[in-house]
């Protein structure tokens, strides 16, 4: 498939079905290697990085089976503690590998973290991190070797509350010796989720939803079964679109609980909506009104893989809205492709200033990483005349079947 083509224009009817979450499944894979026996996942995203997560799985030494729409893992036989350098650079999340393979293999090697261009992603402070547990690392053609024979439990102060430096010491405390104190930890609901598999196969995890996280190391674990939580990403996504392109959407399996700074915003662009136990029910009969100005923050702000979604909705507002980036440093990537599409929008250093035009057209686009991807979907789907996104690819990484659910909605899309 090299491209997907769309004909937007019209307003949105039907429901969707929320997957399962992207940024909770890749840590609780990872966390599956720790135990040496089986772990059962259901409701699992069938995407891109999950492929290449199982394919790193697989080489290390584990059995892996889909069992109809379970996914069943059997780490028993984990022999390798080396990140393949083409699984490695093709997604961000390999990184997170560390702290599971120091936990179970005391030694770990992995390449410098790769998958999107919208940012440098430093990861000193998971290695600053990790250092406290006693961990020593080296630099070798093959990558990033880490090694921690005794890890031992710490407290641990993160200088920011990044989500893998915190997935990271959860991992490696599980097993280690002691007691591990997490202060300044992301409060994402995916390290809850996270958390919570964990507990479920033996660990003693306390603080989940707060910034400071205790972790009992060194518990026997166990066999578990675990269902992954709804995507709170793909949720948003599909709440901008139904606010932008118009019409009414029922979305099902929704974490509303997980949503309220985005629903805050659809709010404020005049959207409405009605929650029912996991569903939520959107519509929009009018143009989008303008935000003013609003910031990505980390949770339970505005979501950075919201942003440019967020984007792409507001450029056909009414009214002039600014929108900050303060996560990423290279997440205005799609303003180029907006910019032909006839948004007018202009950046400069971390905000983008977008003065909303009645609305956009059709034209080519290039999807240059996952939400970036997406939310030029949700351009096309509400621009007038019909649009191409190239490289797919990048959009697979994060949404299950984004052509089924467009289809689901009334959206004449197809696969080129």
């Amino acid at each position: 498939m090299e491209y997907l083509e769309i004909k937007g224009g019209s307003p949105l009817c039907g429901e969707i079905r929320i997957q399962g979450s992207k940024n909770a499944a890749l840590p609780i894979l990872s966390a599956a290697v720790l135990h040496r026996g089986i772990t059962v996942l259901r409701n699992c995203p069938k995407i891109i990085d999950v492929t290449y997560m199982l394919e790193i799985l697989r080489d290390f030494g584990c059995h892996v089976d889909w069992e109809g729409e379970d996914l069943v893992i059997d780490a028993s036989s984990l022999s390798s503690c080396q990140v393949a350098e083409c699984y490695g650079r093709q997604m961000r999340s390999s990184i997170m590998l560390l702290g599971s393979l120091l936990g179970r293999m005391k030694s770990a090697v992995v390449s410098y973290p790769g998958g999107c261009v919208i940012g440098a992603r430093p990861i000193d402070i998971h290695l600053g991190a990790l250092k406290q547990f006693g961990a020593v690392f080296t630099e070798e053609p093959a990558g990033l070797r880490a090694v921690c024979q005794k890890p031992k439990g710490a407290r641990i102060c993160l200088p920011f509350p990044s989500v893998g430096a915190t997935e990271n010491v959860i991992l490696l405390a599980v097993l280690a010796e002691g007691t591990t104190i997490l202060e300044n930890a992301a409060r994402e609901p995916e390290i809850g989720e996270l958390c919570r598999f964990l507990n479920s196969m033996g660990a003693e995890i306390q603080g989940m939803g707060t910034s400071c996280l205790v972790i009992e190391g060194g518990r026997q674990l166990h066999d578990t079964e675990f269902t992954i939580m709804p995507d709170r990403i793909v949720a948003g996504t599909y709440l901008l679109m139904t606010a932008a392109a118009g019409g009414r959407v029922c979305l099902r399996d929704v974490p509303v609980e997980q949503l309220g700074s985005v629903l805050d915003a659809a709010s404020e662009m005049g959207v409405c909506q009605r929650a029912r136990g996991r569903d939520l029910e959107v519509w929009s009969t009018g143009r989008l009104k303008a935000v003013g100005e609003l910031s990505t923050r980390p949770y339970p702000g505005f979501p950075t893989d919201l942003q440019s979604p967020l984007l792409a909705a507001l450029a056909s507002a009414e009214g002039t809205s600014v929108v900050k980036e303060t996560i990423f440093e290279a997440r205005f990537k799609i303003v180029e492709d907006l910019q032909r599409m006839g948004a007018c929008i202009r950046v400069e250093g971390q905000s983008a200033a977008v003065e909303g035009v009645k609305y956009l057209h059709g034209e080519e686009l290039t999807a240059r990483e996952l939400r970036g991807g997406a939310a030029l979907v949700l351009a096309a789907v509400t621009a007038q005349g019909t649009s191409r996104v190239l490289q797919y690819h990048y959009i697979a990484r994060g949404y299950e079947n984004i052509i089924r659910d467009l289809q689901s909605v009334g959206v004449v899309v197809q696969s080129r």
